[in-house]
C-alpha cells in the first residue's frame, strides 16, 4: 500500500490543524493505522493509532485530550485531528499502516510496515 500524507502547515500556539492520510489499494480495512511524528536528528516517535474499524483507538500520554485519529475506510483515510497546538508539536509526521487487523499497543515505529512521507507541522509561539 502507498500512503499520501498532507495537511501540514505553519499556525500559530492554539490553533488547529487536521492531517490526513490517503492510501492507495484494497486493503485499506485490514490497516492498523497510526501516526508518528519526526524532528530531525530524532528518532520517531508514536503519536497515535487506531484499528482497522476505528473502534479502538491509543495515543501518547502527550496528545491526550487535544489531538483525535479517526479513519473513513469507505474513503481509504485516517486523520489526525490536532488542537491546541503548541511550540513543542513541530514535527514531520508521518502516517503508517500495519498489515493486521490484530489491535495491540503498537507503538514502535518497527512495529508498522507501510510508511508514508511526512507532513510538516511548524507551530509558532
Amino acid at each position: 500500500v502507498q500512503l499520501q500524507a498532507s495537511g501540514g502547515g505553519l499556525v500559530q500556539a492554539g490553533a488547529s490543524l487536521r492531517l490526513s492520510c490517503i492510501a492507495s489499494g484494497r486493503a485499506f480495512s485490514s490497516y492498523v493505522m497510526g501516526w508518528f511524528r519526526q524532528a530531525p536528528g530524532k528518532e520517531r516517535e508514536f503519536v497515535a493509532a487506531i484499528s482497522w474499524r476505528g473502534l479502538t483507538t491509543l495515543y501518547a500520554d502527550f496528545v491526550k485530550g487535544r489531538f483525535t485519529i479517526s479513519r473513513d475506510n469507505t474513503k481509504n483515510t485516517v486523520y489526525l485531528q490536532m488542537n491546541s497546538l503548541k511550540p513543542e508539536d513541530t514535527f514531520a509526521y508521518y502516517c503508517a499502516a500495519r498489515n493486521s487487523r490484530n489491535w495491540g499497543h503498537f507503538r514502535g515505529p518497527d512495529e508498522y510496515d507501510y510508511w508514508g512521507q511526512g507532513t510538516l507541522v511548524t507551530v509558532s509561539s
